[in-house]
Parts: C-alpha cells; sequence; structure tokens
C-alpha cells in the first residue's frame, strides 16, 4: 500500500486498523501477567573440557591431539597432572520451557533463562510486527525495520564474502603466510612458502580495486573494465548452462519415442497402466512442445489448424504460468504462516504444536 493509497483510506478503515492494534496490544499486555508469562527462551550449560595431550614418535616429528573428559574426569585429570595443557569453555544449548518448570519444581538446577537469546526473540517479534505494519500505511516502523533487514543482510554477506572468497581465494594464495598467522592458521603452506603460479590472481586483485572506483566520481570510469569482464564471463557461463538444460536436454526429451515402458513391473495390469501413463505424458509433451512452438510462430496467420494449433499451445502456456504462479504464492503462505506462528507460539506462548511447555498455565481460554 503506497502513501496516496493510505490516505484516501476511510474513517472507518482507520478504525478498525486502529481496533485491531489495540486488540494485539491488550492481549500482549494480558498475556505477560498471566501463568509463566511468555517470550523466553530457556538454555542450560554444558561445560566442553579437553585435554591436549602431544605424542613424540620414533621419527621425532610430534603429534597433538586432544581429548574430550566429562567435568568429574576432568577435575580429577587435571588435579593428577597439572602439567598437561587443558581448553575448556560453555556451551549454552537451548532447552524446552517445560524442563526449566520441571526443575524449578524439583528444587532447582542449572537451566537459566538466557537474557541475550530472550531480547533476541522480542526484537524478532518487534521486526515481524513493524513488517506487518505495512498492511496498515507506511509507517517509520515499517522504515526502521526496512533499513535494519538491508543494512544487516549487505554486513553479513559482506563478512560471508570475505571470508569464504577474498580470504581463501585471493589472500591465502598470495599471502599465504600471512593468512597462517592472522587469518586462518589452520591452513597447510605450500612448499617453499609461496607457489609462484599464483601471481596470476593479481589480475583478480586489480579489477577488484578498479570497482572500487566506482566510489569515485572522477575514478568511476575504471570500473567499467572489471564489470565488462564480470558480464561477459557471466553470460557465457550462463549461457551454456541454459543450453544444456534448457535447450538440449527439452530437445532431448522431445525426440525419444511416443511409446514408453512402464516402471511398474509388480503385476500385468500395473505394467500396462504405467505404461498407458508414462505414454500419455511422453504424448502430451510433444503436443505441448509443438503447440507453443506454432503460437510463437508469426509467419504465419493465425487461422483454420494453424490458429486452433496456437489456441492449444495458449492453454499449456496459461496452465504452466498459472501452476508456477500457485507454486510461488504457496511458497509465500509458508512463509506467512511460519511467521505467525512464531508469533503465536515462540514469542507469545498461545499455542505449543510441538509440546514444550506442557507445565505451562493455559491461557488461551481467558483471552479468548
Amino acid at each position: 500500500m503506497n502513501a496516496s493509497a493510505s490516505e484516501s483510506m476511510t474513517p472507518a478503515q482507520r478504525a478498525i486498523w486502529a481496533i485491531i492494534c489495540l486488540v494485539i496490544l491488550a492481549i500482549v499486555v494480558v498475556r505477560s501477567f498471566i501463568g509463566d508469562g511468555m517470550g523466553r527462551v530457556y538454555v542450560e550449560p554444558k561445560p566442553m573440557d579437553f585435554v591436549v595431550e602431544t605424542t613424540t614418535g620414533e621419527d621425532g616429528t610430534s603429534t597433538t591431539s586432544s581429548r574430550q573428559l566429562s567435568s568429574e574426569e576432568f577435575e580429577a585429570f587435571t588435579s593428577a597432572n597439572p602439567e598437561f595443557e587443558t581448553v575448556s569453555w560453555v556451551e549454552y544449548d537451548q532447552v524446552a520451557p517445560k524442563e526449566y518448570f520441571a526443575q524449578e519444581a524439583a528444587g532447582g538446577g542449572d537451566i537459566i533463562m538466557s537474557w541475550p537469546r530472550t531480547i533476541g526473540l522480542w526484537l524478532a517479534a518487534f521486526f515481524t510486527l513493524a513488517i506487518f505494519s505495512f498492511l496498515y500505511r507506511d509507517n517509520p516502523f515499517y522504515k526502521f525495520a526496512e533499513s535494519v533487514v538491508v543494512g544487516v543482510s549487505a554486513g553479513y554477506w559482506m563478512v560471508v564474502g570475505f571470508w569464504d572468497t577474498i580470504v581463501p581465494n585471493l589472500l591465502q594464495r598470495l599471502m599465504p603466510a600471512f593468512s597462517k598467522d592472522y587469518l586462518t592458521p589452520g591452513m597447510e603452506l605450500p612448499p617453499g612458502g609461496f607457489d609462484p603460479t599464483n601471481l596470476v590472481f593479481l589480475i583478480p586483485l586489480v579489477l577488484g580495486i578498479m570497482l572500487v572506483g566506482r566510489l569515485l566520481p572522477k575514478c568511476g570510469w575504471l570500473s567499467l573494465w572489471p564489470l565488462a569482464f564480470i558480464v561477459g564471463t557471466m553470460a557465457g557461463l550462463r549461457m551454456v548452462g541454459y543450453i544444456e538444460s534448457d535447450i538440449l536436454s527439452q530437445t532431448k526429451e522431445t525426440v525419444i519415442p511416443l511409446y514408453v515402458q512402464g516402471d511398474d513391473t509388480s503385476s500385468t495390469f500395473m505394467m500396462i497402466w504405467s505404461t498407458i501413463w508414462a505414454s500419455l505424458a511422453q504424448i502430451l509433451l510433444v503436443i505441448g512442445v509443438l503447440a507453443c512452438l506454432v503460437y510463437f510462430f508469426f509467419s504465419v496467420e493465425h487461422k483454420g489448424a494453424v490458429g486452433k494449433t496456437a489456441r492449444v499451445g495458449i492453454w499449456y502456456l496459461m496452465i504452466t504460468f498459472g501452476a508456477a504462479f500457485g507454486f510461488t504464492v504457496m511458497g509465500r503462505i509458508a512463509l506467512l504462516a511460519a511467521r505467525v506462528e512464531f508469533l503465536f507460539d515462540d514469542w507469545m506462548w498461545l499455542i505449543d504444536p510441538m509440546q514444550q511447555r506442557e507445565f505451562i498455565t493455559s491461557s488461551v481460554g481467558l483471552l479468548f
């Protein structure tokens, strides 16, 4: 809904949306004070204790390995062998709320509420509602959520691109020693510390620097060369892929015999039945290909037999487009259902399809 459409909203529509917002706010407020609350994430700390052992072989080479121990075994081992190197940290595994309430009913335990994850849950709910608020009209909450999503996504993929592309494909090849010391300690250095053949990667480095020139007004023309290289290379690669997948494979499926032997050999009837359906599918495929080709053949006027064949092609096209559109809508509806389930399950605790909160007093009946 754009700004002009929202300005033309009638007073009755504004009242309806105001009532909906007030109802949602009231549900959240009431739900916060009923039962055991809402929107909390509980975790259980799990100590990770390792002992680092170094063994020396007969040839004088040393091998380092680590062995994980339980908390009791770790304490006993470190007390008896203080000279060994150890590594320890704590992992926090998310648990169902019912485990926390069962623990509290039994007198306490190690499960605690995670404030960082709880705050993240509430932020996720806020951003979800902020995006949904665009259904009412364009507003500052929606703009803020949109900007945060775009900014976080850009920053995330920039970091992923740096560590998954630039570091392994460029820095590790041109500066292997630096990469091993400061970026990826686990990498293996090439013989001699550097492979001279990797100097060819200076070319993408120069092209990448030229691409950054687009940010400078006077150096913007430098970015045209790497852009042309990227577009040309990707066009060539994609063209080969499309030819193999969209032209050759479809042509192959069209020129095979119309009679197709069925795969189901469990009985004579099923073999005949599967053969009929497989052959019918092949016949319909060939008819559809020919009819669609006739529809897009404009050198002959679409009259008579040609017009009827072209009309069959239109039916094939409409069925294909409708199925593709329906599949797209189904995917979007699935995303919407997932966000609604997140709001009512993970955040508001109004539903419990996974049976994670069976110890919580149900308050749905008090709200509706």
